[in-house]
């Protein structure tokens, strides 16, 4: 008996955290003002969703009634309407900082999921903060919430003395839905009491369950509506002054358009007809001592808005269309190169993507890169020449992503590079899978990669990894494994460092589900790792780590971690020469974080790190410490300084030929050295409104790399005394950059920017140890660049431009 009715609570108590909510929209003909009121009348009828429960902290608590939250929604011909009433017992409290769009800081937020197939796959959500600043963003599963796809729609907050008021229109052109009569969808409402630090949404999202697509509410109601036409016209123009180097370029007028078509209800084209990316933020270049590439993030808007098919299986890196030259040129004796581009123009670019109500994901995605030459001078006979550094090449990504039982997917993914003539050609082709218990608490994924280069030697490789992890309660585990083969290269039109290994993982994590007396979130991570090189055994890579993270009932984060390198290692990429490598010793790492609460004016971060190996004097440590200062509800200050000094460091500097004998292999010089890196980062933020803002960012850099003794490799791995090199490898680096921008949103989905932005950097082999030298030569020479600029882009959708043209006939 007792069993019995154990299970039956059991099951009732489930069927709680399952049951679906479900709301009636009402249809109208009234023409609705956005205004933050909800006066008409269309409102006073509509079916009311209440009854929020909190979705974080304490999951499932249901909302006070002074925080009462009532949402109506009512639709027509033209646009879905979400009316909320906020309701709050102290609205002169009410936090409401203005920063820019999808950009909420210290304020309340309002926001709405709609799924139009209600199929559990996506989400697009729409969210307005009480100082009426918009934020959009495409939530999946997979890949999390989005905010670089921007919609076009129209949102109003007012503050009142019972609360605060939201009220947004979305055209059916900002959502995707099927052409059916009756339409059902998964819609969910959400409310962040930012002082509070609690949220809450309309249908409960069960944190036990890792899901967030599948836990929404129905919309029911919604009759006799069409998918619109989706096709818009982005056209912009833009001025650009350049100064530096002591003359001055008054830049040409650029002018160009971006369209976007939806082909059908769920597939979209977007094309940049002539791009220009003149406004995307600078890279944060740093001193890379190391055997790979820096990684940079990617600014332009084309290529981070709705990437989610395209981000499967971490194969695409689209820095890669439009980056620097794949081939340096060869320079024959006393010649040198006067002229080399950075970066590679991009001719056009488009990409197709959507899914179907199958299920079935599908993207594709193209761009032309521009011929590009190199200049070369002989500098003797001052005859110059011109060499092909890139030809013109196509970029391709295919992606068909299948999805079913609304929580697992399989995907295939095809990259393709043509560069014309006899430059290289490169091809990789994936699949991956992501496969979770209807429940959602199991879930196993993988991946397995081929890729083949095809060039003066083609070559081939694969890449494959596995794993299973429990997704669900307080007690998580995951366990896997990878297999990388020596010629895998995915880097025409990916990014990957490490291959020709094999190695093992596993992760184990406790986290509390409902705040404590003491925490309102705990968790506490242990992780193993061990990496083998393919070809010899050799422990390449190994660790064993714990971390511990929680946040206080103040709000305050705390984090502190340390990680254990029990066995010596060996580094078979710093050498810079195949079958080579330096032994790496063991070591300790402990690193700690603080972050006080956000809501107060004044706030700080605090990251302090320090490793120290097994060797005597080998010893890194560092900090960043970042305070922040919110004057008021318009004007924010922040402001970072981070240190790391790494004593005794060991690195490679360069390789000598024996140029008396053939048959003797190169010497690899390494050094020992002590490398310190500053930085100074300013942040600030003026709004004027929820539409105008102005903002700031300044970085300053130096790094240094200052070799104390010069070391050999030998074959073995040790490191011996070379004495005889006595080429000065000194490092040190440093930049500038200043970004000062002005962002005004004059009508939905047009935007005027102005922007002035200066910069400069140096490399030099000469370390001059004066902090203040080392900026003032930066700011005084003709390094430095200056460039103004100004951009207005002009959003026109098609279907406004019908109606007009139809009212007036």
């Amino acid at each position: 008996m007792k069993k019995a009715l154990f299970l039956i609570l059991l099951l009732s108590t489930f069927s709680g955290y399952s049951q679906k909510k479900v709301l009636q929209a009402q249809s109208t003909s009234q023409s609705i003002i956005i205004d933050g009121k909800l006066d008409e009348s269309a409102w006073k009828d509509a079916s009311i969703a209440t009854d929020f429960v909190m979705y974080d902290p304490d999951n499932g608590k249901p909302i006070p009634e002074n925080k009462r939250t009532d949402i109506k929604v009512v639709y027509n011909n033209d646009a879905i309407y979400i009316g909320a009433m906020l309701y709050d017992d102290e609205p002169n409290k009410i936090l409401k900082e203005v920063l820019q769009r999808d950009n909420f800081g210290t304020a309340d937020i309002f926001g709405v999921f709609i799924n139009g197939f209600n199929d559990g796959q996506q989400n697009f959500e729409f969210f307005v903060s009480a100082a009426d600043v918009q934020g959009d963003c495409i939530m999946t599963d997979a890949n999390g919430e989005d905010y670089s796809w921007d919609a076009v729609w129209i949102s109003k907050a007012r503050i009142t003395d019972k609360g605060w008021i939201v009220e947004i229109k979305l055209p059916y052109a900002a959502l995707r839905f099927s052409g059916e009569n009756k339409q059902t969808w998964g819609i969910n409402f959400f409310r962040d009491i930012k002082r509070e630090r609690k949220k809450y949404t309309w249908n409960l999202i069960n944190t036990k369950i890792g899901t967030f697509t599948q836990q929404n509410g129905d919309l029911t109601g919604i009759e006799n509506i069409k998918p619109p036409t989706r096709l818009f016209f982005l056209p912009y123009a833009s001025y650009y002054l350049n100064a530096g180097d002591g003359q001055k370029t008054y830049g040409t007028l650029k002018g160009g358009m971006d369209i976007k078509y939806g082909i059908s209800d769920a597939f979209t084209l977007d094309a940049i007809l002539v791009p220009d990316f003149g406004q995307a933020k600078y890279d944060d270049q740093i001193l890379n001592l190391g055997p790979f590439e820096q990684q940079f993030n990617e600014n332009r808007a084309f290529f981070t808005e709705g990437t989610d098919l395209f981000n499967k299986g971490n194969i695409f890196y689209s820095r890669r269309i439009g980056g620097k030259p794949s081939v340096d040129p060869e320079l024959h004796d006393n010649e040198e190169i006067i002229d080399n581009v950075q970066n590679v123009n991009l001719i056009n670019a488009l990409k197709v993507s959507g899914r179907t109500k199958n299920g079935l994901g599908i993207g594709i995605l193209n761009a032309v890169t521009e011929k590009t030459y190199a200049t070369i001078k002989d500098t003797i006979t001052g005859e110059t020449r011109r060499v092909v550094v890139e030809p013109l090449t196509n970029y391709n990504v295919l992606v068909l992503d299948q999805r079913f039982r609304k929580n697992s997917s399989v995907t295939f993914i095809n990259t393709n590079v043509s560069r014309n003539g006899h430059f290289r050609d490169a091809n990789l082709t994936g699949l991956v899978w992501d496969l979770n218990t209807k429940a959602n608490t199991y879930n196993l994924s993988g991946n397995i990669k081929y890729s083949f280069i095809n060039a003066a030697e083609d070559k081939n490789g694969l890449f494959s990894t596995i794993s299973f992890a429990e997704t669900s309660g307080k007690y998580r585990y995951s366990v896997g494994s990878d297999f990388v083969t020596k010629d895998f290269d995915p880097n025409d039109l990916g990014i990957n460092f490490y291959t020709n290994y094999y190695n093992f993982y596993g992760n184990a994590n406790y986290r509390i589900l409902n705040p404590t007396k003491l925490f309102n979130k705990f968790k506490v991570d242990y992780d193993m790792y061990v990496e083998f090189n393919k070809e010899s055994g050799k422990v390449q890579d190994n660790k064993i780590s714990s971390e511990v993270n929680v946040t206080s009932v103040n709000n305050n984060y705390y984090g502190f971690g340390v990680t254990l390198f029990p066995l010596e290692s060996n580094d078979y990429y710093e050498p810079r020469a195949e079958n080579r490598y330096v032994i790496i010793p063991r070591k300790i790492e402990a690193w700690a974080s603080v972050s006080t609460n956000y809501n107060k004016k004044f706030a700080v971060d605090l990251n302090p790190s320090v490793a120290i190996a097994d060797e005597s004097g080998r010893i890194a440590y560092g900090a960043d410490i970042g305070p922040r200062y919110r004057f008021n509800d318009k004007l924010l200050l922040t402001y970072t300084f981070s240190f790391l000094r790494r004593n005794n460091n060991k690195g490679y500097i360069d390789s000598v030929d024996d140029d008396d004998n053939e048959n003797t292999p190169e010497t690899i010089v390494f050094a020992n050295r002590n490398v310190i890196t500053y930085a100074n980062t300013l942040g600030g933020k003026y709004a004027l409104n929820s539409a105008m803002t102005i903002n700031l960012a300044v970085r300053q850099y130096w790094s240094s790399a200052e070799n104390k003794d010069i070391l050999e490799l030998e074959p073995d791995g040790t490191l011996t005394p070379y004495p005889q090199y006595t080429e000065n490898k000194n490092s040190s680096f440093y930049s500038w950059n200043t970004d000062l921008s002005y962002s005004w949103w004059f009508a939905p989905g047009s935007q005027l920017s102005v922007l002035y932005r200066n910069n400069a950097s140096n490399f030099e082999r000469l370390i001059d140890k004066n902090f203040k030298h080392n900026v003032t030569d930066l700011l005084n020479n003709d390094a430095l660049k200056h460039i103004f600029s100004v951009s207005v882009k002009y959003f026109i959708d098609y279907n406004a431009v019908k109606n007009k043209i139809r009212n007036r006939a």
